[in-house]
């Protein structure tokens, strides 16, 4: 063995979305900081969809911005189509998405870790994680070299004991390419449960073999709305070749290029079902769970026999190629059956597959191992973030990577750990759900899952988190600077809609009317920053839903602050029953908000809870 010199206060295992903001977020913060990756070509790799955001993903990645992370930088630095879905509905549920050019988002991202101070980035295949005690003391490769470290982020992805599946052929890897990750027996030796998951991806389409004149063109908005609050701050030149986008004269520039959509027949279906019995998840072949929101086209045919047909959207994977990805068509048939149900869609019937979709299965950690830090319980200064805590999607695992980086440093400085609440952020959502609930299948954010997704809006981020993001040392002084300007240009129009009339009436008031828009005020309100016109609009419309939202969490606030004393033996709480004394110390709630939250845990054991902890600690050990 040989012992690396420097040694590191971070570690992070895995290169993909979770471990470049958890690497980018230590050294930020002031700590010496080792990237790992088994492969140095591929960090940052979007390995399906080239896409970032979308419903409740959207809001994600502002979160990540907001907070000072990287993820829509990067993305506005290469997208090459925006959207704002469901434009026409709610507030609260509208999510910007972004099409990125794939190979542009990749080097740009390896460009920014390779740059960042204080963060050594190298190539290493980790053979184990090292542990003195209780507490983690570094890594192993199987080169035989050791890196020592205070704390580790685990962010493996989908490389854990991975195997990829096409028919019923198999060969080992997270991703087509790439070797598996043989970590899982080094974890199973330190005492953590791991199960299996399975996700997917479709084939990809040479582009000069679609017909795109069968096909409904899908364009991006104009102006393209960004994603990062910085965005101005992008420039294009000589000292910068990976920044693909300009920011000209106050608007957002890219020169987008189109989607398209097209559907399955019923002949695809017919051609789906003749050959299940060579598709591994149906023989038996797959053992990990899928995705229930975003099933295979064979899960689709089967559990929804009753459809005619499928949308499935063709979108462009950058600038320099021509390969075409088919959202709605992950599968893991064989190649020839592909190629058949492929040549039976319209504008497909010459397609030339460049890369055969493929399904891959592998090793997840049940998160409710893990503490709201995602620190992991049983080992001290060991955090998992990522697919390895069993969710799906870039944008849940940079959200995860950033927080466990954040708290991985805090607790190398001695300070107290992150932790974001539900009405807080979307990613607050995401981590409670994990370490609370656990999941049993990849683990998507929805809008549905917030309860307080009307104040939890994409356009508001900045506003919710760039404080926290002051606090905690990874605001830029640009990032400052814009928020306090915001602030002020938000404070400064409420004023003027308070006493600048129209037809006798206040315009604060005229919004309030679902008829009145910010377009039918005065022409002084016609120059104020769209987002700043959009930000006050939507709250003086939804002023009275906003003061319910405000008011319930406001009386939830005591059970989410108050913190469960660590000193309560759950054992020994007089009247709880039997189910709740095993979820209680499985999980071990931070607060009595958490515990409420708990499966199985019902207001009566919480109350008890509260009882005995009220009683004090030596009241309780009379007991």
């Amino acid at each position: 063995m040989f012992e690396y010199p420097k040694p590191y206060d971070v570690i992070v295992i895995g290169a993909g979305h979770a471990g470049i903001e958890a690497a980018l977020a230590a050294s930020r913060l002031g700590c010496e900081t080792l990237l790992l990756t088994m492969n140095l070509d591929t960090i940052g790799q979007m390995s399906c969809n080239p896409a970032l955001g979308g419903l409740a993903k959207g809001q994600i990645v502002r979160e990540i911005d907001a907070l000072g992370g990287e993820m829509a930088y990067n993305t506005d630095a290469t997208g090459i189509q925006f959207r704002m879905l469901n434009a026409s509905k709610g507030p609260s549920v509208r999510g910007p998405r972004a099409q990125c050019d794939k190979k542009a988002y990749q080097f740009r991202m390896k460009a920014t870790c390779e740059r960042q101070d204080r963060l050594d980035v190298k190539q290493g295949h980790i053979a184990e994680i090292i542990v003195d005690g209780e507490r983690v003391t570094g890594v192993s490769t199987q080169l035989g070299v050791v890196y020592r470290a205070r704390c580790v982020v685990v962010t493996t992805g989908t490389f854990l004991q991975g195997l990829m599946h096409v028919g019923l052929r198999n060969t080992p890897g997270g991703r087509m390419g790439d070797s598996a990750s043989g970590l899982s027996a080094s974890l199973l030796k330190l005492g953590f449960e791991l199960k299996r998951l399975k996700t997917g991806t479709p084939p990809r389409l040479l582009k000069k073999s679609i017909d795109f004149s069968r096909m409904e063109l899908q364009h991006g908005d104009q102006p393209p709305r960004p994603f990062s609050y910085l965005v101005e701050t992008l420039r294009k030149g000589p000292d910068d070749i990976f920044t693909l986008n300009e920011y000209r004269n106050g608007l957002f520039h890219v020169e987008q290029l189109a989607c398209a959509i097209t559907y399955t027949t019923a002949q695809t279906h017919e051609i789906v079902r003749s050959n299940l019995d060579k598709s591994p998840l149906y023989c038996g072949r797959i053992e990990g769970i899928g995705p229930r929101y975003c099933p295979s086209l064979e899960d689709k045919v089967v559990r929804f026999a009753d459809k005619e047909r499928h949308q499935l959207f063709l979108e462009p994977e950058g600038r320099h190629t021509d390969e075409y990805y088919i959202n709605g068509c992950s599968t893991s048939l064989p190649f020839e059956v592909q190629h058949a149900f492929i040549r039976s869609i319209p504008g497909l019937e010459k397609a030339e597959i460049m890369r055969a979709g493929y399904a891959v299965e592998y090793d997840f950690s049940p998160p409710t191992q893990l503490r709201p830090s995602l620190e992991t319980k049983r080992v001290g200064g060991l955090f998992f973030a990522g697919q390895l805590n069993g969710t799906s999607g870039y944008e849940e695992a940079a959200g995860q990577g950033l927080v466990a980086g954040i708290n991985a440093a805090r607790q190398i400085q001695g300070k107290s750990s992150l932790i974001l609440r539900r009405d807080q952020a979307y990613i607050g959502v995401l981590i409670d759900d994990l370490v609370t609930k656990g999941t049993e299948e990849p683990y998507r954010m929805f809008t549905s899952r917030a309860e307080h997704r009307l104040s939890l809006r994409h356009d508001n981020a900045d506003l919710r988190l760039t404080e926290t993001g002051i606090e905690i040392g990874l605001a830029s002084p640009e990032r400052v600077r814009k928020l306090r300007a915001k602030q002020e240009a938000i404070a400064e129009t409420r004023r003027l809609l308070q006493t600048v009339k129209q037809d006798g009436t206040p315009c604060a008031h005229l919004l309030k009317r679902p008829d009145v828009a910010w377009a039918q005020l005065p022409a002084p309100f016609q120059a104020v920053d769209p987002e700043v016109a959009s930000q006050l609009e939507t709250e003086i419309k939804y002023e009275g839903y906003l003061r319910r939202e405000e008011a319930h969490i406001e009386r939830n606030r005591a059970d989410e602050d108050r913190t469960i004393p660590d000193w309560i033996n759950f054992d020994a709480v007089p009247g709880l029953k039997a189910e709740a004394r095993i979820k209680l110390k499985k999980i071990q709630p931070r607060t009595f908000g958490q515990a409420s939250r708990i499966s199985g845990i019902n207001p009566t054991d919480v109350a008890l809870l509260q009882v005995h902890a009220k009683r004090g600690k030596a009241a309780a050990l009379l007991r």
